[in-house]
């Protein structure tokens, strides 16, 4: 998969005269192959390349740099595979309401496959900063500032479109960069959808990770266009984003702002736990070997009743009366 991107990047790279010119077989394979990035990630841009095989002198700061994406990597391990599995189950009910436990049981899985995704995020950034790679330069002073992923804008986000680009920043980047740029000339619906099927062939278009990518691709937009009309009507900030300091929205900081940031924020939680449902972590190790296919999808999704599909239906529909 990062082979695929860096590829991809470099021949738009090259096409918008932002790379001068064609590189040597040498360095093309070098780049390709980064040690750095070739088996956890990220995916980084010829630049950030060129300058680390340039090399920089070691300093406190890079080695602290290393340390503490090693140590956070740990900690999501953990997190990943004890927590989760094994910890969060006592706080299941299991004499409970069943719809209670179904949906429990969902957000566990979900937190556990997220957690697994900071482990290989973190792990990234401590392999790539090894190699020489993930900083900036500006005059003399010199930045290891690598970050991968944002696990709090995670679990506790504003709005699903801040999960996805927070998941992984550099491929989020990528995705925006070399794919939703260029299909936008389809229209802003067609080229999310364009996006998130891009995402999904790169991923190896696994039934089940089409499914969880596509319906991300209606979540993220049907919450965009929501959003966005209803900031317009209340002259809020209620954008999926946060605003910047200078905009011209009369409610910022208001109760109600506040309360209807909060309702979106635990709404996409809710999406968050519908969709990591389909990653159990009680699952057999033969499913898991040969992948989650469509009858296994459809039957966790509908012991769901299909809520976070319906519940994103209803927005749309919402959406269309308010305009």
């Amino acid at each position: 998969m990062i082979v695929a991107m860096k590829a991809v990047s470099l021949g738009f790279d090259l096409d918008r005269g932002e790379v001068g010119t064609v590189p040597s077989p040498v360095e093309f394979m070098g780049y390709l192959y980064f040690v750095g990035t070739i088996v956890f990630g990220p995916w980084i841009s010829f630049h950030s390349y060129l300058q680390a095989v340039q090399g920089r002198p070691l300093s406190c700061r890079w080695l602290q740099k290393v340390a503490r994406s090693l140590a956070l990597a740990l900690l999501c391990l953990v997190l990943s595979t004890c927590v989760g599995p094994y910890l969060f189950p006592y706080f299941i009910p299991l004499n409970g309401d069943r719809l209670l436990r179904k949906w429990l049981r969902a957000y566990e899985s979900a937190v556990s496959f997220h957690f697994s995704n900071y482990f290989v995020g973190f792990l990234s950034e401590a392999t790539a900063t090894l190699a020489g790679a993930g900083f900036t330069e500006e005059k003399d002073h010199l930045e290891w500032d690598l970050t991968v992923s944002k696990p709090l804008n995670v679990e506790l986000p504003r709005s699903m479109v801040e999960v996805v680009t927070s998941w992984n920043l550099p491929m989020s980047y990528w995705l925006n960069n070399y794919v939703f740029k260029n299909a936008l000339r389809l229209g802003t619906f067609s080229a999310v959808l364009v996006t998130y099927a891009a995402s999904a062939l790169l991923h190896g278009f696994s039934f089940h990770l089409a499914a969880v990518l596509l319906s991300l691709a209606f979540i993220t937009y049907v919450e965009h266009v929501l959003r966005k009309r209803l900031a317009r009507i209340l002259s809020a900030c209620v954008l999926s984003r946060r605003c910047p300091p200078d905009c011209s929205h009369q409610h910022r900081l208001g109760l109600g702002v506040r309360a209807l940031n909060l309702l979106f924020g635990a709404l996409a939680i809710f999406h968050l736990a519908y969709l990591g449902s389909l990653f159990d972590v009680d699952v057999d190790d033969t499913t898991e070997e040969q992948g989650y296919g469509m009858a296994y999808t459809v039957h966790k999704w509908s012991e769901l009743s299909w809520a976070s599909h319906w519940v994103t239906f209803g927005c749309w529909i919402f959406y269309r009366l308010i305009g």
